[in-house]
């Protein structure tokens, strides 16, 4: 895959293109490039200062991809496990991960006047593209999308709030 195909999957993804959703879903040679959208946003938004003070620019895309791979699989566990949606781990990995291309607008978010609205919108336009991602992967229609991604959301941080606090207590 040349990178301006990368470019235009990041574009389509964004601008919540169904048929870009489709094509990543079932291109299985797209995984990589997923992971490079995510890198790419953990970067993003560091610099744009969503990742916080001390985050390093070696440790957001760390984090970021442990993030993602397990958020694929929450969803994958609930979505076609639960709700009976029809999609493998890697089609919500590749879906989801280009989801998060919106993201690449963090590093817009250092400007004066603009970075504050980027930081407002910019979330809900992942999180949007995430709903769609998960609807085209699983084959199912969005409240169940949406429904996936509430529980999976709690799934995932009901447990790290605990940790967070006993790290915080110990």
């Amino acid at each position: 895959m040349a990178q301006g195909d990368l470019v235009q999957r990041m574009l389509g993804a964004a601008t919540i293109n169904i048929d870009t959703f489709e094509e990543v879903e079932a291109d299985e040679t797209a995984t990589m490039q997923a992971a490079a959208v995510v890198a790419m946003v953990a970067v993003a938004s560091t610099i744009g200062g969503m990742g916080g003070e001390n985050t390093s620019l070696f440790f957001a895309p760390v984090a970021q991809i442990l993030g993602w791979l397990v958020w694929a699989g929450v969803t994958y566990l609930i979505g076609a496990k639960i709700f009976g949606g029809t999609a493998t781990w890697g089609e919500l990995l590749r879906t989801l991960g280009f989801a998060q291309s919106p993201g690449v607008l963090y590093l817009a978010a250092v400007l004066p006047f603009v970075g504050g609205i980027i930081r407002l919108v910019v979330p809900f336009w992942m999180l949007w593209a995430g709903i769609v991602a998960i609807r085209q992967a699983l084959d199912f229609g969005t409240g169940k999308a949406v429904l996936t991604a509430v529980v999976g959301w709690l799934a995932m941080i009901i447990p790290a709030a605990i940790l967070a606090g006993l790290a915080a207590s110990g």
